[in-house]
C-alpha cells in the first residue's frame, strides 16, 4: 500500500511539475514566436518601405521622363513655330523687295515710255524736216539738169563735135596717161618687191631655225606628267602654291601647270632630275597625301631609288653587251649614260651602238673584239662626272678608267679617241671611227643642245660659288636662276645685295641672249623633336 501511495504521489507530481515545465515551454514558445512576429512585422514594414520608395522613384523617374519629353516636344514645337515665323519673315521681307523692285520698274518703265515718246516726237520733226530738204534737193536737182544740158548744147555749138565723140577722144587720152601711171607705180612695185623679198627670206629662214630649236630643246627638256583629272592639279600647287614650290625647291626642276587638260609640264635641263621629279609626283598623287614634308620625304627615297634604277640598268647593258669584271662605279657611270645626252643624241644609246660597231670592225681585223667592245661603251664616260671638272672628257673618263683597274689599251683608246693623247694600241683608231660613225649618221646629233646643257651648267656653278648659297637652279631654258640661301647666315638685306652681285658676275663671265632674271629665296626654318 505504501508502494501505491508512494507512486500516486510520485505520479501527482510529476503531472504538477510537467504542467509547470509546460506551461514555462509554452511560456517561451509565446515569446520566441512573439519575437519572430515581430522580426516578421519589421521586415515587412522595411520591404514595405523599400517598395514604396522604390515605386516612388520609379514614379518619379516617370514623371521626370513624361516631363522631359514633353518639354522636349514644347522645345520641338517653339523651335519650329520660331522658323516658322523666321520663314515668314523672311517671305514678308522678300516680298516687300519685290514690291520695291516692281515699283523701281514701273518707274523706270514710265520714264523709258516718257522717253519714248518724246524720241518719237522729234523723229517726227526729223522726218518733217527731211521731207523739206528732199523737196527743196528734187528742185535744185530740175535745175542743175537744166543747167547741164544747156552747157552741153553750147560745147557742142564750140567745138563742133558731139557728146559721144568728145567721150570717145577723152578715153582715149585717159587710156594713154593711165598705161603711162601704171608702168611707173608697176616698176617702183617690182623695186619695193625685190628689196623686201630679201628680208622676208631671212625672217623665213630665221623662223624656220627658231621653230627647229624650241622643238628640240622641248623634246630634250621637258618631260609630261599626265593626270587622272584636272582636279589634281589643285593638289599638286597647293595652298598658295606652297607644294609646287616644295616640289622645285626639292628636285631642282619647274613645274608647269598651264591649261593643258590632265597633264602638267616637268621642265629642267638635267634628265636624272626630271625623272627624280616625275617619279615623286607619281607617288605623291598616288599616295594623296601633299605636302611639303610628304614632298620632302618622297623626293629623298625616290632620289635613292633613281640611284638603285642607274645601277641595275648599268649592269643590265653590261650583261647585255657580254662584258664582265667592270668596277661597280663603271657600272653606275654606264647607268647614268641613260640620263645624259651628246649634242641631242642619247648617250648610252650611243655608247651601245660604238660598243657593238667597234666589236664588229676589231673582229673582221683579226683584233681583240671583247676588248674593243669594252673600251665602246667606256668612251664616253668622261661626260658623266659626278662633280664638274675642268678636263676634257676624253681625258676624265681616261683617268676614271686606269683608277678602276681597266687595262692600258682601254684607257689609251677612251684617252685618245678625239685626238687629245697619241694612240698607242690598234683598238684606239677603231674606237674614233665607230664614234664618228655613230654620231655622224644624219639626225643623230645636234651641236646647239650640247653648248646650251653647257652654259645652263655654267650658270648654275657660277651661282654656286657665292658664299651662303646652298642650292641653285637654272629654270625657263636659262632665263631664270633660282638661288636657295640659308636663312642664318644671309639676311633680306645681303639676299637682295647677293642676288645684284650674281647678276653682274653674269654679265661679265658669261655670254647669253636675251636677259636672265636671278631670284634669291631664303626660307627659315624651325625643327624641334618630342621625345
Amino acid at each position: 500500500m505504501i508502494e501505491i501511495l508512494i507512486a500516486t504521489v510520485a505520479f501527482a507530481v510529476g503531472v504538477f511539475v510537467g504542467r509547470i515545465l509546460l506551461k514555462r515551454y509554452f511560456k517561451q514558445y509565446e515569446i520566441n514566436a512573439k519575437k519572430k512576429a515581430d522580426l516578421l512585422l519589421k521586415e515587412a514594414d522595411l520591404k514595405a518601405e523599400a517598395l514604396k520608395k522604390d515605386k516612388l522613384l520609379e514614379a518619379k523617374e516617370k514623371f521626370l521622363k513624361l516631363k522631359s519629353d514633353f518639354n522636349n516636344e514644347s522645345n520641338k514645337k517653339k523651335s519650329q513655330l520660331i522658323s516658322n515665323e523666321n520663314k515668314l519673315k523672311q517671305r514678308e521681307a522678300n516680298l516687300k523687295q519685290n514690291e520695291q523692285r516692281l515699283k523701281q520698274r514701273e518707274g523706270n518703265l514710265a520714264k523709258q515710255s516718257e522717253m519714248l515718246k518724246k524720241k518719237g516726237e522729234e523723229i517726227e520733226e526729223v522726218r518733217g524736216n527731211i521731207k523739206l530738204q528732199v523737196e527743196v534737193l528734187d528742185k535744185k536737182l530740175e535745175e542743175a539738169e537744166k543747167h547741164r544740158l544747156e552747157q552741153i548744147e553750147k560745147l557742142e555749138k564750140i567745138s563742133n563735135l558731139k557728146v559721144d565723140e568728145a567721150r570717145e577722144q577723152l578715153i582715149e587720152a585717159l587710156k594713154d596717161e593711165a598705161k603711162s601711171k601704171a608702168s611707173v607705180q608697176v616698176k617702183q612695185i617690182i623695186d619695193e618687191a625685190k628689196l623686201g623679198a630679201t628680208k622676208e627670206a631671212k625672217k623665213l629662214v630665221l623662223t624656220t631655225i627658231q621653230r627647229t630649236a624650241a622643238e628640240h630643246a622641248i623634246e630634250n627638256c621637258v618631260s609630261v606628267f599626265n593626270l587622272e583629272s584636272d582636279e589634281l592639279k589643285g593638289k599638286i600647287i597647293g595652298r598658295e602654291g606652297r607644294n609646287i614650290r616644295a616640289i622645285e625647291a626639292s628636285t631642282g626642276v619647274e613645274i608647269i601647270v598651264d591649261d593643258t587638260p590632265e597633264a602638267i609640264i616637268i621642265s629642267g635641263f638635267d634628265p636624272v632630275r626630271r625623272e627624280i621629279a616625275r617619279v615623286s609626283l607619281h607617288r605623291l598623287v598616288a599616295d594623296g597625301r601633299i605636302h611639303p614634308a610628304r614632298i620632302e620625304e618622297v623626293v629623298e627615297k625616290t632620289t635613292k631609288n633613281i640611284e638603285e634604277e642607274i645601277l641595275e640598268l648599268g649592269e643590265r647593258t653590261v650583261i647585255d653587251l657580254g662584258i664582265h669584271g667592270l668596277h661597280p662605279q663603271l657600272v653606275k657611270a654606264v647607268g647614268r649614260m641613260r640620263f645624259r645626252s651628246s649634242y641631242g643624241q642619247n648617250l648610252l644609246q650611243h655608247s651601245r651602238e660604238v660598243a657593238n660597231l667597234s666589236a664588229t670592225l676589231a673582229s673582221e681585223l683579226g683584233l681583240n673584239a671583247k676588248m674593243a667592245k669594252r673600251a665602246g661603251l667606256l668612251h664616253d664616260i668622261g661626260k658623266v662626272p659626278d662633280e664638274e671638272s675642268e678636263l676634257p672628257h676624253a681625258i676624265l673618263g681616261m683617268k676614271w678608267a686606269e683608277k678602276y683597274g681597266e687595262h692600258p689599251d682601254v684607257c689609251n683608246a677612251i684617252g685618245a679617241h678625239h685626238d687629245e693623247i697619241e694612240m698607242k694600241c690598234m683598238i684606239a683608231p677603231i674606237i674614233q671611227a665607230c664614234d664618228a660613225i655613230s654620231g655622224s649618221r644624219p639626225g643623230a646629233r645636234r651641236e646647239m643642245m650640247e653648248s646650251y646643257i653647257k652654259r645652263l651648267k655654267d650658270l648654275e656653278s657660277l651661282a654656286i660659288s657665292f658664299k651662303g648659297v646652298n642650292k641653285c637652279y637654272a629654270m625657263q631654258a636659262g632665263r631664270e636662276l633660282r638661288v636657295m640661301v640659308d636663312a642664318e647666315n644671309v639676311s633680306d638685306e645681303a639676299a637682295s645685295q647677293l642676288s645684284f652681285d650674281i647678276s653682274n658676275k653674269i654679265e661679265k663671265d658669261l655670254q647669253y641672249p636675251g636677259q636672265i632674271k636671278v631670284t634669291v629665296i631664303r626660307e627659315m626654318r624651325a625643327v624641334n623633336f618630342a621625345r
